[in-house]
């Protein structure tokens, strides 16, 4: 779901997330329906490639949350709740919220989840999911409303053999699942971001103050207990963007907070 390739030296992480044909609820285009308003930019992605580590703490240009590498994932799912984009200084703005597997030292990324943007002074939520290298898709807001408050969860799973389904559940009481192939994915690392979408570059990080995120698990098992989990700093021209908390005592929980956009 995000274009383009931005590296960081040794010691950081090399990240890259592609919003594709990123129709936001009110006008990115990644979802499987058209929205009626149009955004400053609507061809974002969430894509990222391989990344330099630095142990258990990471710094990305556009990523902020967890992610693990280490051994084959075929599994990630995530809850979080919607978090409110603040508007008030009429930027347009970004923020992506997704749980998926690859874009951490792969070249493909499967991944679902939802934004909290600004469209100048006016907040905009809606669902996505994305194939990477594919363009992203949005989800229909009238069939799949996001709003503030909202508690998502979202799951990635595939077969190992090229098939995935992607499902993402609302405490709305709305369930979106599509099926869809890739044999490209190498299956490498599971992730649970908030992200700053590029398009052309990375774009304004919207100020969505903080998402919770609970229940992670990859393979089935917490965020701790697989290998190399990473917390990463969202971070660029020595400037923070949004950082996340230490793991909960039981390794599925965590928050991250915007700095700066």
């Amino acid at each position: 779901m995000r274009k383009g390739l931005f590296v960081i030296v040794p010691g950081a992480v090399i990240a890259a997330l592609v919003v594709t044909a990123f129709a936001f609820g009110f006008g990115v285009q990644h979802a499987a329906a058209a929205h009626p308003t149009t955004l400053a930019n609507p061809f974002l992605s969430h894509h990222s490639n391989p990344r330099l580590r630095d142990g258990k703490n990471s710094t990305s240009s556009n990523w902020s949350g967890y992610a693990t590498t280490g051994t084959r994932y075929t599994d990630v799912k995530g809850t979080w709740v919607e978090p409110t984009a603040n508007c008030s200084n009429g930027q347009t703005a970004y923020s992506s919220f997704w749980v998926g597997i690859d874009g951490d030292t792969t070249n493909t990324v499967e991944q679902l989840g939802t934004d909290a943007d600004c469209n100048g002074s006016t907040p905009v939520y809606y669902g996505w999911w994305e194939m990477y290298p594919k363009g992203s898709v949005n989800l229909s807001t009238s069939s799949y409303p996001v709003s503030p408050g909202d508690t998502l969860t979202a799951e990635v799973s595939t077969n190992g053999s090229g098939s995935f389904t992607l499902t993402m559940h609302s405490s709305r009481g709305w369930t979106f699942t599509t099926s869809q192939n890739s044999r490209k994915a190498r299956l490498g690392s599971a992730e649970w971001i908030a992200e700053a979408p590029s398009s052309g570059g990375i774009l304004p990080l919207a100020d969505f103050g903080t998402v919770n995120f609970s229940s992670c698990t990859a393979n089935g098992v917490s965020i701790s207990s697989n290998p190399n989990p990473d917390a990463i700093t969202m971070a660029a021209n020595g400037v923070t963007k949004a950082v996340p908390s230490s793991l909960s005592s039981g390794g599925t929980s965590f928050s991250v907070t915007w700095k700066h956009s």
